[in-house]
């Protein structure tokens, strides 16, 4: 079975322009990514989805696969369809391009579900929450999921939301501050996604839909379609880099890296 790895690079950011060529200890964001997933075992090709010359030469620069795709598209996701739609191919990732810190190893396991079960469509990934202040950042996504590990929900806000022994005059960050316990109860959403190619192809033609407007997650699409996400659980210090303080953080452990010498994992 055929399973090719899509890394879509937009250019354009409002936080941070040129997101993808930002250096990060000597190498573009991109390069970082494209890298990971090139050590990932279970990918054959991996291809960078981009909307503009700058990444495309970078890329070519070190010796990666990159191809050009409209200006138009509203979403990483509508960019990975339209070079999937070209590509000979049963399974396609969706590997984000802000997540740097990603480990070969964690794409692997979100693709062997879908090789081992043919009723299976999507794929994604979860990690346990380590920090409350993560649970109220609006660019971590957090999701619940059912007891056979298929999504109910992904938000940008803390879920679930814990009433059950907590003061009416406590919010619910300054409750989960004085009970540090609850984190087992949450999971950070990692971004990379798994499908099977005609299920990603339905999916495009579907249009964005009112969950997904709302909360700005096109995961939520999948769902509101009434079609199943397993999710399974992944030991990942993995970090989107959405904010200058996002690169800092990123920007400090390939620095700490470096310094112990190079070990082959961002821990």
């Amino acid at each position: 079975m055929r399973v090719i790895g899509i890394i879509p690079a937009r250019y354009g950011s409002t936080r941070l322009p040129g997101k993808p060529l930002l250096d990060i200890g000597g190498k573009p964001m991109v390069q970082w990514v494209y890298e990971v997933a090139r050590e990932a075992s279970l990918l054959e090709r991996v291809i960078v989805a981009t909307d503009d010359r700058r990444i495309l030469e970078a890329v070519e620069a070190f010796g990666g696969e990159a191809r050009m795709t409209s200006h138009n598209h509203r979403s990483g996701t509508d960019r990975v369809v339209e070079v999937a739609a070209q590509l000979d191919a049963e399974v396609i990732v969706n590997i984000q391009v802000d997540e740097p810190l990603l480990e070969p190893q964690v794409i692997d396991l979100a693709v062997a579900p879908l090789l081992g079960d043919s009723s299976l469509m999507m794929v994604t990934v979860k990690s346990r929450a380590d920090r409350v202040e993560d649970l109220f950042d609006p660019h971590i996504v957090k999701v619940i999921t059912d007891r056979e590990g298929y999504a109910l929900y992904f938000s940008r806000l803390p879920l679930p939301f814990i009433q059950q022994g907590r003061k009416e005059e406590l919010s619910h960050q300054e409750f989960l501050m004085e009970h540090p316990e609850l984190l087992s109860r949450y999971y950070r959403h990692i971004g990379l996604y798994v499908y099977r190619k005609e299920f990603l192809m339905s999916y495009a033609r579907w249009g964005p839909s009112p969950l997904e407007e709302l909360e700005g997650l096109e995961q939520l699409r999948v769902l509101e379609n009434g079609y199943k996400i397993k999710v399974i659980t992944a030991e990942c210090s993995s970090r989107g880099i959405d904010t200058p303080s996002d690169l800092h953080w990123v920007k400090e452990r390939v620095s700490k890296k470096s310094s112990m010498g190079g070990s082959s994992q961002l821990t």
